[in-house]
C-alpha cells in the first residue's frame, strides 16, 4: 500500500476539504461544509474498505442544531414575507403596506445572516493528531478572512444589514428622485452584489473549487437555490432603477417579480436546511 499524502483541496487561497494520514494507518477527510453544518468528520480505518463518518462531541452538535434551526427558520420566513410584501406591491395594495412587509422580512433575513456567521465561528474543527473534530468555546464574533466559510456567512451578513438601509429608506415619504435612487436603489444594489459573491463562495466550498453541478447533494442544492435567489434579486435591484428624466421605474413588473420569486428561492432554501442538520 502507498503511502498516504497530507492533501488539502479548495479554491485560491481557501481550503475546502483536507485529507491527513492517522497513526494507526487510516485516513481523515474534513469537509468545511459537513463539519460546519453537521458536525461530521469521515474516517477510513486502516483495512477497511467503505469509510465511516465521525460525530463532533455532543455539546458541539446540540450547538449547531440550535444554530441550524434559527438559520433555516429565518431564511423560510423571512423569503416568505419578501415574497408576500412583492405580492402585494405588484398586485396593488399599497407601497406603504408592502414596504412594512419587507421591512418585517429583512429583520428575519439579518437574523439569518448573522446566525449563520455564528455557525462558521463556532464550528468545530479538525483534530489532525486524533482524527476528530475539536469542540470550540462560544464565540459572538471573529474575524478569519482566510477561512472559505467565514467569508461567505460574513458577507451574507453585511448584505443583510445594506439590504436594512435600503428597506428601511422605503419608509421615508417624499423622497427626490435622487434621494430614491441614492437612499433605497444604491442598498439594494450593493446587497444583491453581497449575495451574489457570497454565493459563489458557497458553492467554491460546497464543490471544493470551481462551481459544478452536484444534484445528488443536498448541500449543493441548498447553496443553487440560493444562489439563483440572489441573481433573481438582482435582476429585480437592476430593474427597479428610478429614471431620474422622467421619475419612472424602469420596469416594475420585473422589480416585482424578480424579488417575489427570488424571496421564494431563499424561502425554500431555508426550508432545505432544516435537513441539513447534524
Amino acid at each position: 500500500m502507498s503511502r498516504i499524502e497530507r492533501a488539502a483541496e479548495g479554491a485560491g487561497p481557501f481550503t475546502t476539504r483536507l485529507t491527513w494520514p492517522l497513526g494507526d494507518g487510516g485516513t481523515a477527510v474534513w469537509e468545511s461544509r459537513r463539519a460546519r453544518k453537521r458536525g461530521l468528520l469521515t474516517v477510513r480505518a486502516a483495512g477497511d474498505r467503505e469509510p465511516r463518518s465521525r460525530r463532533a462531541d455532543s455539546a458541539s452538535v446540540s450547538r449547531l442544531r440550535r444554530l441550524n434551526a434559527i438559520t433555516a427558520s429565518a431564511f423560510a420566513v423571512g423569503g416568505g414575507l419578501f415574497a408576500f410584501g412583492a405580492a402585494v406591491a405588484q398586485f396593488g395594495a399599497g407601497d406603504a403596506t408592502g414596504a412594512w412587509i419587507y421591512f418585517a422580512g429583512g429583520l428575519f433575513f439579518n437574523t439569518g445572516g448573522y446566525v449563520s456567521l455564528l455557525q462558521a465561528v463556532n464550528a468545530p474543527r479538525q483534530d489532525n493528531g486524533a482524527g476528530a473534530l475539536a469542540a470550540r468555546r462560544w464565540r459572538w464574533w471573529s474575524y478569519e478572512p482566510g477561512r472559505i466559510d467565514w467569508l461567505s456567512t460574513f458577507l451574507l451578513f453585511v448584505g443583510t444589514l445594506v439590504f436594512g438601509i435600503n428597506l428601511l429608506s422605503s419608509l421615508l415619504q417624499g423622497l427626490s428622485v435622487q434621494q430614491v435612487n441614492r437612499l433605497i436603489w444604491a442598498p439594494d444594489l450593493v446587497g444583491c452584489t453581497l449575495f451574489l459573491v457570497s454565493g459563489h463562495l458557497a458553492l467554491v466550498e460546497v464543490c471544493h473549487g470551481r462551481p459544478g453541478i452536484r444534484p445528488r447533494d443536498l448541500d449543493w442544492w441548498i447553496v443553487a437555490v440560493n444562489q439563483l435567489g440572489s441573481v433573481l434579486f438582482m435582476v429585480a435591484a437592476l430593474a427597479d432603477f428610478t429614471r431620474p428624466a422622467t421619475s419612472s421605474v424602469l420596469n416594475i413588473d420585473i422589480a416585482n417579480w424578480g424579488t417575489l420569486t427570488g424571496a421564494l428561492c431563499f424561502s425554500a432554501g431555508g426550508v432545505l436546511q432544516y435537513f441539513e442538520r447534524p
